[in-house]
């Protein structure tokens, strides 16, 4: 089939790419002209495991090109996706659709009769019913245009696995028509019985903000639990082993440590909430209030532990940080947790060490006061404190012996929970952790005493992180 992808961030590179991949001849639109040349040259303007690959692939066999215009798009094809971004507006929690908007207009002047346009960008329910009246007075008398939405569900670090190979497809139609023309494209799928939900747009649009407020509720109650066995000395990480083997339950984000972040999780679960109060439900969905409050607990309570680690005060000590990206994989730092408890600790007086594998200039480019290392060792020399803020593969590999020869100071903080503590107490490390006992003690922190924490929320942990400036970030 021939289509259209317009918008080429994370989603939409990414399902441009695997669209061609299942042999569509597809167009990338942008308006950015140089992530377009950067694409039509197979390179990826972000980082995500496996799609150079498949870009460079479909770019060298002639079914995937991009261009900035929509007009060229109207005429490759009759069936469009829409991937721009939705990201929280600057004066409120609710989404902004500028961008969503901006597509509409710049197409529908150019669109024949019969074009189909889907959305997958995340919305607020409504949207398909919004965009079909706006377009009823933008196209051409007697052009017939319809919209549909197809939420995307892709995890950053596996989203070339989660787009070829699909856990759930839904179409949110309202004719056969639209229906068939997406049971076409995903044909490759619907052979390898992937399940496909065809449903109301509306029912669609929510599908997407209800999945990712149930995994961000998931996460806070695990984190909110590690509060509770700090209190207690008792552990999360047995914890959750215990709860996660109910199957009513399962162990998947039920990891306590530092919280989520990214450009989907946060933005989502706040415009559903402003779009709840929109529609006279936001009673319905208070709760979410509180599951993004104590995913930013998460971040003060990892300042006031490294602040105890070095001593009750911050100022003049080196504090190293392993990671900035919201989560491995990924070179992504929009509203990263990692970045927002080093930018926390870098205003509090103390010198920053940043090291991450991938997303080095992008947080270079969303905090510039830190000093960014490309080796561990070198991040990690003469430091009082060590931070391990995103849980990369590398840093559970490293030497915790070989390290503490470098430090100043060998005190660790694990806010992911990922490293063996264990291992670093032998080697001679005073370790902490969210929601586990405290292996050793900690100059400083007496055993079983009690952290105090802050709990109100610092305007700007509110907000991304600059991150949203970056025309390299992705979706």
């Amino acid at each position: 089939m021939r289509l259209t992808v317009i918008g080429t961030g994370y989603l939409g590179a990414v399902h441009a790419a695997c669209m061609a991949d299942i042999g569509h001849d597809v167009l990338g639109v942008d308006v950015d002209a140089e992530k377009i040349r950067a694409l039509a040259a197979g390179r990826p303007p972000f980082f995500e495991p496996g799609l150079d690959e498949v870009l460079a692939r479909n770019v060298a066999n002639g079914r995937l090109r991009f261009t900035t215009s929509l007009r060229e798009a109207a005429v490759h094809a009759d069936l469009h996706f829409v991937c721009v971004g939705t990201p929280q507006r600057p004066d409120s929690t609710a989404a902004d659709l500028r961008h969503v908007d901006a597509v509409l207009d710049g197409l529908a002047p150019h669109l024949r009769d019969g074009s189909l346009i889907v959305g997958k960008s995340t919305v607020p329910v409504g949207t398909t019913d919004r965009l079909t009246a706006r377009l009823a007075g933008l196209v051409a008398a007697g052009t017939t245009v319809e919209v549909a939405w197809n939420p995307e569900f892709l995890r950053e670090g596996f989203a070339v696995q989660d787009t070829l190979r699909p856990d759930r497809l839904v179409a949110g139609v309202t004719s056969a028509y639209a229906d068939a023309a997406l049971r076409s494209v995903y044909a490759p799928m619907l052979a390898a019985h992937v399940p496909y939900i065809s449903t109301d747009p509306a029912t669609a649009e929510l599908v997407k903000v209800a999945a990712n407020s149930f995994l961000a509720t998931k996460i806070s109650f695990i984190n909110a639990m590690a509060e509770v066995c700090d209190a207690t000395g008792a552990d999360v990480v047995t914890l959750a082993d215990a709860i996660g083997h109910d199957t009513r339950i399962g162990r998947r984000f039920l990891s306590a440590g530092l919280g989520f972040g990214g450009g989907c999780l946060p933005k989502d679960i706040r415009a559903f909430t402003a779009r709840a109060d929109e529609l006279g439900v936001g009673h319905a969905v208070s709760f979410l209030r509180e599951v993004d409050e104590i995913n930013l607990r998460q971040r003060r309570r990892a300042v006031a532990i490294a602040r105890d680690l070095a001593g009750g005060e911050l100022a003049g000590r080196r504090i190293a940080v392993l990671g900035a990206t919201f989560k491995p994989d990924s070179d992504d730092v929009r509203d990263s947790p990692a970045l927002a408890v080093a930018a926390a600790i870098h205003r509090a007086g103390a010198e920053v060490r940043v090291h991450d594998p991938e997303g080095t200039d992008n947080a270079r480019a969303a905090l510039p006061g830190p000093l960014y290392g490309t080796e561990v060792t070198d991040v990690c020399r003469d430091a009082d404190v060590v931070l391990h803020l995103t849980e990369w593969a590398q840093y559970r590999a490293l030497d915790p012996a070989a390290l503490a020869a470098v430090v100043r100071a060998p005190r660790l903080l694990d806010a992911r929970n990922a490293l063996d503590a264990d291992r670093w107490v032998a080697a001679g490390w005073d370790v902490r952790a969210l929601g586990r006992p405290v292996p050793a003690p900690v100059p400083g922190l007496l055993p079983g005493s009690r952290l105090t924490i802050p709990q109100s929320v610092p305007a700007d942990w509110t907000a991304p992180i600059e991150a949203d400036v970056l025309s390299r970030a992705p979706k």
